[in-house]
Formats: C-alpha cells, structure tokens, sequence
C-alpha cells in the first residue's frame, strides 16, 4: 500500500482530518458540520480513487509486461 500512497497524498489526508477534527469541535454538531463532513468524504473519495486507479495501471503494466514478454520469446 505504502508503493501507492506518496507523501502529498499522506500529508493531504493528515491535513483533511486534523482539520475536519478541529471543525467538528469549533463549530459542534450543528447544521455548518454537515458541509465539513461533505467536503471530508469527497477527499475520502479522491484519495480512494487515486488508490484504485494507482493499483490498475499497476495491473496494467503487469499485464502489458508479459505480453512483451511472449512476444519477445515468440520472436525467437
């Protein structure tokens, strides 16, 4: 998982929590915490998706890889 999750995207999720944590406590649990608790899980979203899309091309490549590479022993 750590080939996956780079530094920015590390620090962008400690940074979203802290601060989501820090509106959570300021504003209570009023209406205002709906808005920060939307906002939360659409970068929840952005980085879960950043993840799937960084493990498919992973995929990918793998796949792309070995055909090269029967290619290359076909060719021989």
């Amino acid at each position: 998982m750590n080939n996956h999750f780079d530094l920015p995207t590390v620090i962008v999720i400690v940074i979203t929590f802290v601060l989501f944590t820090i509106a959570l406590f300021v504003k209570g649990l009023t209406h205002d915490i709906l808005m920060e608790a939307g906002v939360f899980l659409v970068s929840v979203k952005l980085i879960l998706m950043s993840y799937k899309s960084s493990v498919t091309s992973r995929k990918v490549m793998d796949e792309l890889q070995e055909i090269k590479s029967m290619l290359h022993a076909r060719k021989e």
